[in-house]
């Protein structure tokens, strides 16, 4: 326990991390105190001012503030991105699990199943749902769900398999626990972490994702202040006024770097090899 909190205490990716994504999440959630102007407000006569002492981030091509946009923005990127990891990891989770400690026939249709779905490019899936289903919020979720599990499917039926022999599954099964059972209550919570660092790297993918289908007009759609469709807006003025599309391109760039070091801190947390580097 002591070198446990030791290395805590010394992991400077978590803490760097946590920093930088607590710091992304009071600012999106506190959109409406910090935000200077509202996003969506048009004004002509003030378009594409630069960086100045009323607008900071200048304004874009409809005169609308950068700032403000970016402040909201956070609040749709950050939203979306978890809701998708957060459905990705449970059916993963869920599917993986059953597939593991199940076995035989069931185990079998669900892995090929899922070889099947990692057959088809994520992107190319994800363009051609939102192309069917229209550009919307919603349809970029079910478009990145539609894949995204099946990564958490393979390593959740891996963990499994490696657990399920292990003694107290058995004893589990000798006091007459049910399959379900064991799965829900033992198998489970002995994997969630390692999903858990997993599912926190992915937040950057996914806010990637997001940004690069609504800069192609197929996900969060205008006026929406989203960083992907600020940078698809601010496109036309990448010589001529860069701070249009700098300042969003900077935001999403920060995010995923801050999820990635947080995956990387909560990764040498949890993982037992690193906690036993830690002299005692």
């Amino acid at each position: 326990m002591a070198g446990w909190f030791k290395h805590y205490r010394q992991n400077k990716l978590l803490w760097a991390g946590g920093a930088m994504v607590l710091l992304i999440t009071v600012v999106a959630l506190a959109a409406p105190l910090l935000s200077p102007f509202d996003p969506t407000q048009v004004q002509v006569d003030e378009r594409l001012h630069g960086p100045c002492q009323d607008n900071l981030m200048g304004t874009d091509g409809y005169g609308r503030d950068i700032l403000s946009r970016i402040i909201y923005g956070a609040r749709f990127s950050l939203s979306l991105s978890l809701a998708v990891v957060a459905a990705n990891m449970v059916l993963g989770l869920l599917i993986g699990s059953t597939a593991g400690y199940l076995g035989g026939m069931v185990d079998e249709f669900i892995m090929r199943t899922v070889d099947l779905l990692m057959a088809f490019p994520g992107i190319i899936l994800a363009l051609c749902i939102v192309g069917v289903l229209g550009p919307s919020m919603h349809n970029l979720f079910i478009a990145l769900v539609a894949l995204g599990w099946v990564g958490y499917a393979r390593i959740a039926r891996g963990l499994v398999l490696s657990l399920k022999e292990q003694c107290f599954i058995d004893a589990a099964r000798g006091l007459g626990g049910s399959g379900w059972y064991i799965i829900v209550y033992h198998v489970i919570p002995n994997i969630v972490p390692s999903l858990i660092i997993l599912a926190a790297m992915h937040v950057g993918h996914a806010i990637l994702a997001i940004a690069s289908l609504s800069f192609l007009g197929l996900g969060v759609q205008p006026p929406t202040p989203e960083w992907g469709t600020m940078l698809n807006e601010g496109k036309q003025f990448i010589f001529t006024h860069p701070h249009v599309i700098f300042f969003p391109g900077v935001s999403v760039t920060v995010t995923v770097f801050a999820f990635n070091i947080l995956g990387d801190g909560l990764r040498d947390l949890l993982d037992p090899r690193a906690r036993d580097i830690i002299k005692t």
